[in-house]
């Protein structure tokens, strides 16, 4: 004895139709006299990427961040330090820092801070980075000066902007400027993209 094929089990499973009446069918040709039908393939759209998830209060948080880290101590603006400055979080790989200290990156804006107070360049600090977040900025230079001016506490810009950057979340490293760009008196900042 055989087996059933696979479209007899089928038949057996579905239940049998009940055929429409006579006059339904006739008035359903008549009503369709004249088309054509459409043609159909079957196609799956395309999956789009979906977008990258959002924070909703991201931009506030990040501005909060900015903002906490320029209330600094006369303590924590007391920092030690040699002429150049250097920093990496946790996770920046050699090869990122040797293309930052060379200058490979693209510097898409600078920020100038000759001649300001403390204060005057916590705020523009501030702003600049706050910019430059909001911009997706990917690596930025700062010119503190090497604070020649600054008298016997040493360069007091330098030292805040040093402490600054380190307490904000978005900088991932930063390092002195080649010669050409300011040496120790300019840093490059590589900013989270």
């Amino acid at each position: 004895m055989r087996k059933p094929r696979r479209e007899e089990r089928r038949e057996r499973l579905r239940p049998p139709l009940a055929e429409p009446p006579a006059e339904d069918v006739q008035a359903f040709r008549e009503a369709v006299r004249g088309t054509k039908p459409l043609r159909h393939t079957p196609r799956v759209p395309p999956r789009r990427k979906a977008p990258p998830p959002k924070a909703r209060f991201r931009r506030q948080g990040e501005i909060e961040v900015l903002e906490e880290s320029l209330t600094l101590t006369p303590g924590e603006l007391d920092v030690e330090f040699g002429e150049e400055l250097s920093y990496r979080r946790n996770g920046i790989q050699d090869a990122v820092m040797r293309r930052l200290r060379r200058g490979h990156y693209r510097v898409e804006s600078e920020l100038d801070l000759h001649g300001l107070i403390v204060p005057e360049a916590k705020q523009a600090l501030r702003e600049f980075l706050a910019r430059a977040i909001a911009r997706q900025s990917r690596c930025v230079r700062i010119i503190h000066g090497k604070g020649l001016g600054s008298g016997p506490k040493g360069p007091v810009i330098k030292q805040a902007v040093n402490v600054i950057l380190r307490r904000t979340e978005p900088v991932v490293a930063f390092c002195s400027a080649r010669q050409v760009d300011g040496g120790t008196g300019a840093i490059y900042v590589l900013l989270s993209g």
